[in-house]
Formats: structure tokens, C-alpha cells, sequence
């Protein structure tokens, strides 16, 4: 792949480029610049170049128009599909519509059989299967490898990559090893009708901000997508898709770590896949205010959540976080309790089945989003909340 910007025999030697690109890409050799692989084609010194002498390669060919197909990772959990592959799929259909594109999904690890008719009862037009006993247990080398490799050999236009645990440590080493482009955590993803890029959303400066981003000069497009973000693909009556079973060459592969032993994690609170959240907010006014909440999510049998601020203020642990930087929800039911609702933690649960607030402000912005809203002292309704439920079940 060439570089995506070079310099001319122009070049005067000035050195404005040198100082205004963010990468430190740009080197002076013989009195002249000289563009490193460190570039990520931003462009800044294309602009302040006052003779014209860096030029923006374009985009070849093979790397942008022949790309076709949007593409899924289908990670997998505890031997089945994790959920965020299912809710990648059913975007990656919806993004495939507007391209007019296949949709594919690439499963790697062992024992996928199942995995695989699934994915193509859920619509999958393809599903890339790389089945290995030593690809039981995720490991980054092999995993990336392989997927950079059907990545070469089937050149899609967008590869989706869940924001899990496993994602964000294995999606730039593809991204690296693919040369391509990677925006990280998304929220949202789009296609512009104009260029027909991926827009790709995802939040900044601790979510006061969402920034877009687009990857012009490289296929695939990547983004990590966080869970919870978009429904899951319906299954399909008749479905056509097919099963390409790819061929496994383990002394092809990196695998610099050995697997001695699997243990799973001792059991923790799961505010991602909980079906009924309580969540407190800086209204409580102290730490101990989450005692209550505690309460509360115990009689309803569901997890505690928490606000920003709170985990801020070292109330509650970071896990426990809803929001742009925290976790995003949907639960059948999100219980607010102190919190106002700003649109950093609405983002994360505001696509909750049903939204119930309490809050001392009538004016408080959780309450635009909420199926029913109290107004009153959390620790006068909680308790009687509480109370009424252990009488009659989670049905009062």
C-alpha cells in the first residue's frame, strides 16, 4: 500500500509542514520533507503547504471500489454467540441495504457448527468459519491473524468488531496488520448518502461530545461497536446463506502464549445483561444512599447502576457505571433514583422497555424519557417501594 500522502520536487524546505502535523510524521532529509509511515493522511499539511508540494495520494483502486460486503465478527462466549454478534449482524443488514453489499460474519474458535447455522438463520448471506481445537481459547495472535487474513482474502467494504473486553484488545491488531483505519467504542453507525462512507459515532471528552469519523483512503472501514447499541438480527424463514468452512494451519499463525489453565471469573454484578437495573444518582446526597438501592434491586432481583458523578466521587465502583463512559443498557426495567438525567447517562439507558425516575426536581430531564415519573424524596419512596414488593412479589 503507498503512502496516502507524498511530497513533490517542490518542496522548498520551509519546515511549516514539520510543525503542524500531530503525528510527527514528517521529516526533513536533504532539505526536504519527507512523509513517514507514521501518516494518517489528515491532511493538516496538504493545507499549510504555501507552494502546493504535498500532494493526498488517491485512493486506489483495489482498496475503496472493489471492497464489497459488510462484515461481523462473531464472537463468541462461553461456547455461544455472544449477543453483541447478533445485534452486529442485524446492523450490518441494515447497513448492507443502503450499499446494496452482502452481509457476512467470520467466527473463529472451536466446535462452531451451531454457531454458524445460527448466524445464517439470523440472515447472513456468508459466514467465514475458522475451526481449530487451539482456537478453543481466545488468544490476540491467532485470532487477529485470522481474521486479517479473510479480511485480505474477501475484501469487505466495513468490519464491525464487538467493544468488548475481547474487541477492544483484539480489533486494532487486525486494524494494523489490514493498514486500515479504526474508530473505537462506537455508539452509532450510519452510512452517508453521498459518498456511501460509514459514519461512524462514538463519544469524546468523557461523552461531552460525540465525534464522527470516517475512513476515506483504506478498506475495511473498522469500528468497535459497543453492546447493547442496537436490536438483534430476527431470524429468517427461509434462510439462503452459505457456510465457508476456511482451512486452519496453526504453524501459519502467531501464538506466542500457551494455555495452561481456564478459570472463569468469580461471579460479579452484570449491569450489561440485567434485566432489571436500579440506579442511584448524586440526589441521594451520600455513599449510603446506595444501601437503599441495594435494597431496592434485591427485591426486585435486578443490579445496581449508577451515575458519572457518583462513581466520581468514589460512592460505587466504575462497573456499576451507566453512560457514555460507562456501560450502555437494555433492560426490560431501568429504576432511576436521584439522578437528573443528563444526556450522557440518558445515552446509556434511554432505550430501556421501561424508565422509572424519582427525583425530588419536576423539571429534571430524566423525566422526559421516563414511562412513569415520581416526584418525591428517594428515601421516602424507596423504602415503601421496597416494602410493598417483599408483601406482594415483583408483581406489585
Amino acid at each position: 500500500m503507498s503512502a496516502p500522502v507524498y511530497v513533490t520536487s517542490d518542496c522548498t524546505g520551509c519546515q511549516a509542514c514539520v510543525s503542524v502535523c500531530p503525528f510527527g510524521a514528517i521529516e526533513m532529509k536533504d532539505g526536504k520533507a519527507v512523509i513517514t509511515e507514521a501518516c494518517r493522511a489528515c491532511g493538516q499539511c496538504v493545507d499549510v503547504c504555501p507552494v502546493g508540494a504535498i500532494i493526498m495520494r488517491e485512493t486506489e483502486e483495489k482498496e475503496t471500489k472493489d471492497a464489497k460486503g459488510v462484515m461481523v465478527y462473531a464472537e463468541m462466549s462461553q461456547g455461544e454467540l455472544h449477543k453483541v454478534a447478533v445485534e452486529l449482524l442485524g446492523k450490518a443488514q441494515e447497513l448492507a441495504t443502503e450499499l446494496d453489499e452482502p452481509v457476512y460474519a467470520v467466527i473463529v474458535g472451536n466446535e462452531l457448527d451451531e454457531a454458524a447455522a445460527e448466524l445464517i438463520n439470523r440472515g447472513a448471506d456468508k459466514v467465514f468459519v475458522y475451526d481449530h481445537p487451539e482456537l478453543k481459547q481466545f488468544r490476540d495472535d491467532p485470532y487477529s491473524d485470522l481474521l486479517a487474513q479473510c479480511c485480505h482474502e474477501e475484501n469487505p467494504s466495513i468490519f464491525l468488531v464487538g467493544a468488548t473486553s475481547i474487541g477492544r484488545s483484539m480489533g486494532p491488531k487486525v486494524a494494523a496488520k489490514l493498514k486500515t483505519g479504526l474508530t473505537a467504542d462506537c455508539t452509532s453507525l450510519d452510512i452517508d448518502p453521498e459518498t456511501k462512507l460509514l459514519q461512524q459515532t462514538r463519544p469524546a471528552y468523557g461523552g461531552n461530545i460525540m465525534a464522527t469519523i470516517v475512513t476515506p483512503n483504506s478498506r475495511p472501514q473498522m469500528a468497535t461497536v459497543r453492546y447493547k447499541m442496537f436490536p438483534e438480527a430476527k431470524k429468517v424463514d427461509a434462510p439462503t446463506g452459505e457456510i465457508v468452512k476456511k482451512p486452519v494451519d496453526m504453524s501459519k499463525v502467531t501464538d506466542r502464549i500457551k494455555v495452561i489453565a481456564f478459570e472463569e471469573a468469580a461471579e460479579q454484578v452484570s449491569i450489561t445483561d440485567a434485566d432489571i437495573i436500579v440506579s442511584g444518582g448524586l440526589g441521594m446526597g451520600e455513599p449510603d444512599g446506595f444501601k437503599l438501592i441495594e435494597q431496592l434491586a434485591a427485591a426486585l432481583g435486578g443490579a445496581v447502576g449508577a451515575s458519572r458523578p457518583t462513581v466520581d466521587e468514589g460512592w460505587i465502583d466504575y462497573r456499576h457505571q451507566v453512560g457514555l463512559s460507562g456501560r450502555t443498557v437494555r433492560p426490560q426495567l431501568y429504576m432511576a433514583c436521584g439522578i437528573s438525567g443528563a444526556v450522557q447517562h440518558q445515552a446509556g439507558m434511554k432505550t430501556s422497555d421501561v424508565i422509572i425516575a424519582i427525583n425530588k426536581d419536576p423539571e429534571a430531564p430524566i423525566f422526559k424519557i421516563s414511562s412513569l415519573g415520581i416526584v418525591g424524596d428517594l428515601y421516602e419512596v424507596v423504602p415503601r417501594l421496597v416494602e410493598k414488593i417483599k408483601e406482594h412479589g415483583q408483581d406489585a
